[in-house]
């Protein structure tokens, strides 16, 4: 559907140059000589690059209809990622090129939002906060909580971060998916 720059509203998906882009920011500018134009931020939703663009009053652009439909992660069978609508009990199969970086949050039966834009997928978001049981670190010392020192630690699902020095192997750690920061012990 094509819509004017006066329609134009922060989160509004749309495509420009044959990308996917979400409008993280724009401002309608109308100078005092010559005609207005907007300007805009573009986020491309594949890459997660920001564009800096201007588009002049009045142009048409296409906008993309994103939906977003929360699905059960429930195994990696080498090559797919396998997710199933809790409502419908259908399976999708994702590749692990389009799962990307988001493999290393997933843990069988949580839940993730797939997010489409018409029929193709475009992202996979894992929860905010995931709880992972820790597999391997170095032991601590007792009374070596004064300091804010970390060690490494490696998860249940393979991906390794820093954690404080009191943490022991069994533990379950919260952990912020958006940054890969330990949150605390649960």
């Amino acid at each position: 559907m094509a819509i004017s720059t006066a329609d134009f509203k922060n989160g509004m998906c749309i495509e420009y140059n044959g990308k996917l882009c979400t409008i993280v920011e724009f401002q309608h500018v109308k100078p005092g000589k010559g005609g207005a134009f907007v300007r805009t931020k573009l986020k491309d939703i594949k890459t997660g690059r920001v564009i800096d663009n201007t588009f002049n009053a009045g142009v048409k652009v296409e906008s993309v209809r994103l939906e977003s439909k929360k699905l059960q992660y429930l195994y990696n069978d080498g090559a797919d990622f396998n997710f199933m609508d809790n409502d419908t009990y259908e399976q999708t199969a994702v590749s692990a090129e389009m799962v990307g970086d988001a493999a290393q949050w997933l843990k069988e039966n949580d839940e993730a939002t797939l997010l489409y834009a018409g029929d193709e997928l475009i992202s996979i978001e894992p929860q905010m906060f995931v709880e992972l049981e820790v597999t391997h670190t170095e032991p601590g010392f007792k009374g070596d909580t004064a300091t804010n020192t970390t060690k490494p630690a490696t998860l249940e699902t393979g991906v390794e971060l820093q954690v404080p020095t009191f943490v022991e192997i069994g533990d379950i750690l919260q952990i912020d998916t958006r940054d890969g920061r330990f949150i605390k012990r649960v």
